[in-house]
């Protein structure tokens, strides 16, 4: 075996880091760390929604639909994603959001893959004693 190719699935290894498969998060010399490029593969349930808004983005962004509705929030314009294959691109200082008008699956890919822009779920957050 070679520890430099991996073969994965990306349904069930997105399910066991948020959706990202490769990227800064993965541990160095897993073939899957990159601090070039990060890959998600996001199921989306109907409604889901970012929990808050990516402000001052300093990286660029494509968003691909796999299927079903998925909606791109920006400042000035909303993109709604209805039909396979259709996509999204933003770049340095572009803020936005998102939100899954139906069961939905997409995948994106941003460049360069830096930390500082996850979002803390409610599991993660300090509870008051």
């Amino acid at each position: 075996m070679n520890d430099s190719v991996y073969v994965g699935n990306a349904g069930a290894d997105a399910a066991l880091d948020r959706g990202w498969i490769l990227g800064h998060f993965k541990e160095p010399g897993d073939p899957r760390h990159s601090e070039d490029v990060e890959i998600k593969w996001g199921v989306h349930p109907p409604g889901d929604k970012r929990l808050e808004w990516v402000e001052g983005e300093h990286r660029t962004a494509l968003l691909v639909l796999i299927s079903g509705r998925f909606r791109m929030e920006f400042r000035d314009r909303s993109v709604v994603l209805e039909r396979q294959g259709e996509y999204v691109v933003w770049g340095h200082g572009v803020d936005h959001s998102w939100v899954a008008e139906e069961e939905s699956i997409v995948m994106t890919v941003r460049w360069p893959s830096v930390p500082g822009y996850a979002v803390k779920l409610p599991t993660e957050l300090p509870t008051e004693e």
